[in-house]
């Protein structure tokens, strides 16, 4: 069978749990996701490097923001672990940026840089509560032109900026999360289907729970039945 451009979401601390949910879909999708709950918890960072033998590309998102030699070192720290993809904050500026694509291609040359730009969490209303008049896609846009002043690989936002991120660059990787099979919101505001995501042109979509929660051997034929 053909792979899906989507990377399971692993949100767990739980290696046992993440081991069963990797050998449940890792012949239907392109890549797994671990993020600080799974990289930070013990034995994760071990148990990262051993999931790439499973013959998916990791995505290590760790959403790095800090002063540009601080992610300089950080990335180079990540040399044992090469992950495929890696995200950094958009906006931690452009000289973060050019100092994470910096260390990338010093360290390893098949990383790809993801500039995550507005988190799915957050709406218009919640920009204006921490000091920006912009709206979330005048945010979006504005984040995806720096990245890719830093020749950043890639851009993550949610499918509703997809259009305005392609207007910046039709070379970035896009890669969506906020993807729902079903209608429930939980904590991420701007959410689309699959289907409607990949048509608007996405690269990659990020799914988790709808897959990760439960039998994830049958949850994963769902979402493939949805991608139909």
């Amino acid at each position: 069978m053909k792979k899906q451009p989507i990377f399971v979401a692993v949100d767990t601390n739980n290696i046992k749990r993440a081991t069963q949910i990797v050998n449940a879909t890792n012949k239907y999708i392109y890549g797994v996701k671990f993020g600080l709950e799974f990289f930070c918890s013990k034995g994760g960072r071990d148990a990262i490097k051993k999931f790439k033998n499973k013959n998916v590309k990791i995505f290590l998102d760790l959403k790095l923001k800090d002063i540009p030699n601080t992610v300089y070192k950080a990335i180079k720290s990540l040399k044992d672990v090469s992950p495929d993809y890696l995200t950094i904050h958009a906006s931690g500026g452009l000289e973060m940026m050019k100092a994470a694509k910096k260390a990338q291609s010093e360290t390893n040359k098949k990383l790809k840089i993801l500039a995550v730009t507005v988190l799915t969490s957050l709406s218009n209303k919640d920009l204006k509560q921490m000091g920006s008049s912009t709206s979330v896609e005048s945010q979006v846009q504005k984040l995806a032109q720096t990245a890719k002043l830093a020749k950043i690989h890639g851009i993550v936002c949610s499918a509703h900026e997809i259009k305005k991120v392609k207007r910046v660059s039709k070379n970035f990787e896009i890669i969506v999360p906020g993807i729902r099979i079903s209608n429930k919101v939980q904590d991420q505001k701007r959410v689309m289907s699959p289907k409607q995501a990949l048509k608007l042109g996405a690269t990659h979509l990020v799914i988790g729970r709808d897959i990760t929660k439960g039998n994830p051997k049958a949850n994963i034929k769902k979402v493939l039945n949805a991608l139909i």
